[in-house]
């Protein structure tokens, strides 16, 4: 798809070209298009930033993997390929302003419209700075000298003017982006298309009127319980803001249906389900059944929506698009579930699992017994089988042995990297890194109730983990290690990002001893991942009580230092 662009718009890409995400980065990625509306200080978009005390060094600091790249002449525009994320935005900028009489220029305030729409890291970002898409979008309507609602469309959203919709081919032949169609999301992706799903002007079908209000109702309300859940009982800002983006989005959904059509035919008192009620509905088992309970009443509320909208009147369809955005809401909302029930569960399942010790095979089968023993009896959590230069039967042999010294004890098993091992070893969990198996194909080969592990280097595959259905992350490396080589260390600081964000177990890892624990716990983890400080201590065992004690005490700080949530 093609959008042309203003003058200032054209240097704004031009110098987030200049910017990547990492030293590999080929695409222009979301942050690096916000340091390019920064770079123009005199364009409205980098004037609505600055008065939210937004600037590049306060980006940079968001987004510590931002690199400078070799910028492009100032007076060239290149050819750049858009990440996912910016075509998305793009695409988001040009559906809320698709509205408008006449064809506009892509503007920096559009661009910066299409960051704030969407539902990357970017956007929800900006929400939480106090930007907010739906206040930009009414100014820029206002600025072209049109209101911010859609043109006069008959019932099958067929302009009223015709005229008003053509637009001159040459107006795209040049100073234009090219963007290929966003694909149909089935994630935690957002469309809004905004137009109404009724005319107003004739009179709605009261019955149907009651059936949408109804749902929508449920929709709000169960996805406000499920809100509040992970809000203030897991006290996670990552699926916070996804249930945030949500709300929003739903709300803009709704916002299609005629509010005082739905108020005027909503009839409570009159209503038989009202005093219809089962025992299931009058109490709770517990949280898993509180959110199950709420997660179905949001997604039948949505699907009811889904449905109802799609019915033809008098031969006259209701606008579809309503029925479509619908759709992709319950996709999200399945996505949401998945990963709430999983970090909640998952947080039960590792509530004690503090110190992780990675292995390898040993130098024989014996010494490997030996120091599994050793580290059980220390009273280790979990106890991880990775090595790579074992063949496929010795390291299932060493596998089955740890299977069977861990099984009479609280000791954590998993294999590292083989699903396949890890299945036939009959292991409590697999954990994979960035380069091999995905969770998805992990899952398929050890079932469902296996967990899971990632590797993770970065709070956005931190995110995506948890999205994935991942049990549990590693988070690093921390420190350099002689147990495995890094060019890059995210550190400390990714622990802190990481720390504030997401409550799916996490576990620090790389280079992590005795002596730099204290930098680790004060980043806010209590959970750690240990192999050479302890399996290449003259005691193994002594060095494992040593850390063991030491998360002991940071843990009961932690939960001492925490006001308790009761369920």
């Amino acid at each position: 798809m093609q959008y042309p662009l203003t003058p200032a718009s054209q240097r704004v890409v031009n110098f987030a070209s200049s910017w990547a995400t990492h030293t590999e980065c080929t695409e222009l990625t979301a942050p690096a298009l916000l340091m390019g509306l920064l770079s123009e200080p005199e364009c409205r978009a980098s004037s609505m930033l600055a008065d939210q005390g937004i600037d590049t060094h306060m980006v940079q600091s968001r987004w510590p993997t931002l690199v400078k790249t070799n910028p492009p002449s100032r007076g060239d525009f290149l050819p750049i390929r858009y990440s996912e994320e910016v075509q998305s935005s793009l695409h988001s900028a040009q559906q809320r302003l698709a509205n408008l009489p006449h064809l506009v220029e892509m503007a920096t305030e559009h661009l910066l419209l299409g960051l704030m729409a969407t539902d990357h890291e970017v956007a929800v970002w900006l929400r939480e700075q106090g930007l907010h898409p739906d206040k930009l979008e009414a100014e820029i309507y206002e600025l072209y000298g049109h209101a911010a609602q859609p043109l006069d469309i008959d019932w099958r959203g067929e302009a009223a003017n015709d005229e008003t919709c053509q637009v001159s081919q040459c107006a795209f032949e040049e100073n234009h982006i090219d963007v290929e169609e966003p694909f149909e999301a089935t994630s935690l992706n957002s469309h809004s298309v905004r137009k109404p799903a009724f005319n107003v002007s004739r009179q709605p079908d009261i019955a149907i009127l009651r059936i949408l209000d109804a749902a929508a109702n449920r929709a709000r309300e169960g996805l406000r319980v499920v809100e509040d859940y992970v809000r203030f009982v897991l006290d996670d800002a990552h699926l916070t803001s996804l249930c945030k983006l949500l709300r929003h989005d739903l709300t803009a959904v709704l916002s299609q249906l005629p509010a005082q059509e739905r108020l005027t035919a909503r009839e409570t008192q009159a209503d038989v389900g009202t005093t219809l009620t089962t025992d299931s509905e009058r109490r709770r088992e517990d949280v898993a059944d509180l959110l199950a309970a709420n997660f179905s009443r949001l997604q039948e509320a949505i699907r009811s929506l889904e449905e109802y909208s799609k019915l033809e009147e008098s031969g006259k369809p209701t606008n579809m698009d309503l029925a479509a955005e619908c759709k992709q809401l319950r996709y999200r909302v399945y996505t949401l579930q998945r990963a709430v029930e999983i970090t909640r569960s998952s947080i039960e399942r590792l509530a004690n699992a503090r110190l992780y010790v990675l292995i390898d095979g040993r130098s024989s089968f014996d010494e490997f017994g030996g120091l599994v023993d050793s580290l059980i009896e220390a009273g280790v959590h979990v106890i991880q089988l990775r090595d790579k230069r074992l063949n496929d039967r010795e390291l299932l042999e060493r596998a089955q042995l740890l299977r069977k010294l861990t099984t009479e004890s609280n000791t954590l098993m998993v294999v590292n990297d083989r699903p396949d091992v890890a299945a036939l070893a009959r292991a409590d969990g697999v954990h994979v890194g960035q380069e091999e198996l995905s969770v998805k194909d992990a899952r398929t080969i050890v079932g469902p109730n296996m967990l899971v592990g990632v590797s993770t280097h970065s709070i956005e595959q931190a995110r995506q983990a948890v999205l994935d259905g991942a049990n549990y992350i590693g988070v690093g490396p921390t420190f350099p290690s002689n147990t495995k080589s890094f060019q890059h260390f995210p550190g400390v600081d990714l622990l802190r990002v990481v720390a504030a964000e997401i409550r799916l177990p996490a576990f620090a890892i790389g280079g992590i001893h005795r002596n730099n624990l204290d930098q680790v716990l004060a980043a806010g983890f209590t959970r750690i991942a240990i192999s050479g400080a302890i399996t290449d201590a003259q005691n193994p065992a002594s060095a494992a009580r040593e850390l063991l004690a030491a998360l002991k005490r940071r843990k009961g700080a932690v939960q001492n230092s925490r006001p308790k949530v009761c369920l």
